[in-house]
């Protein structure tokens, strides 16, 4: 059996597209989609993928409209998230609060995985009220069917982000990349925020997940584990890799991971229970800022052959 997959080529998923791990029953058929929210939204919008990387948000809002996959615990992707908040340092800003009552800018959609984690961190680290914000949006959403919240708007046709950032009309934007003097990020020392958040509260964001056909789960019943192993697999090389200083020119992914492997061990933990905490808390940020309209248990967001499973 061969699978259409999209996935980035990680130092953890190498052993998967080099061929170095044979999975047990299938093959991949990989597709280079170099810009992989593109193949989050084809998977979305016309399943197109037997087995595709995608954001976590963007999957939990399609499972919501009843899109035909469902992930299993494996989190390729995982960053922190105080950085991606920048301001107009004329406009004003001293303090996140002092954005409620203002517009600010997202890039791309409002369920895009980084605009979820950064509205978290404003409400529960510096108790912003985020409804008293409108948000303006310089895309559309991957669910076509999604409907945002009413303070949310899109950037006015003929204009970007980026020229209302710097103008300060729009004194702040998360995940809008712009070299200009005026602009910095919002929280100061934000990757040292992150790694705090990682020590006092286990606050450890993941950013995107795999998933699989329906179809393909019912037909297959042993395909989620045997996914969810070969990335197992994959992975065990790299992490002794990490933990030894033995790669090649250490990538920025691979810094941050070895940095995160000195406070929890395991940098890219697979399986629910590790995550059940961030992914609780995820759920919650999801509801609250609209992004689904009635609360999902963990579990159900998972195959259900996977629940037992971690790596």
């Amino acid at each position: 059996m061969t699978l259409k997959t999209a996935l980035v080529t990680r130092g953890h998923t190498q052993g998967l597209k080099d061929g170095t791990v044979t999975p047990r029953g299938f093959e991949f058929e990989f597709e280079d989609v170099p810009v992989i929210i593109n193949a989050f939204r084809r998977m979305v919008r016309g399943l197109e993928f037997d087995i595709t990387e995608m954001a976590i948000t963007t999957y939990i809002c399609a499972k919501a409209h009843g899109k035909p996959f469902t992930a299993l615990p494996v989190f390729p992707m995982r960053a922190f998230h105080h950085g991606a908040i920048v301001c107009n340092t004329t406009a004003g800003i001293t303090h996140p609060r002092d954005l409620e009552g203002r517009m600010v800018g997202v890039n791309r959609g409002y369920t895009v995985t980084t605009g979820v984690w950064a509205r978290s961190i404003l409400q529960d680290e510096y108790g912003v009220d985020l409804s008293r914000i409108t948000w303006v949006l310089s895309g559309d959403e991957h669910v076509a069917e999604y409907r945002p919240p009413s303070n949310v708007i899109p950037v006015a046709p003929g204009t970007t982000l980026e020229q209302l950032l710097v103008s300060g009309e729009v004194p702040a934007a998360i995940g809008v990349q712009i070299d200009h003097p005026d602009v910095k990020p919002l929280i100061p020392n934000a990757k040292e925020a992150g790694f705090h958040a990682l020590r006092e509260r286990g606050l450890y964001p993941i950013n995107h997940t795999v998933v699989v056909k329906d179809s393909l789960l019912a037909s297959h019943p042993r395909l989620a584990t045997d996914i969810f192993n070969a990335f197992a697999e994959a992975k065990r090389p790299y992490l002794e890799r990490l933990a030894t200083g033995a790669l090649d020119k250490p990538s920025p992914d691979d810094t941050f991971f070895r940095s995160v492997m000195q406070i929890t061990g395991d940098p890219l933990p697979y399986g629910i229970e590790p995550n059940r905490g961030v992914l609780e808390s995820l759920i919650r940020h999801a509801q609250t800022q609209g992004i689904i309209q009635e609360p999902v248990l963990v579990n159900d967001l998972f195959a259900a052959s996977t629940h037992h499973l971690t790596a």
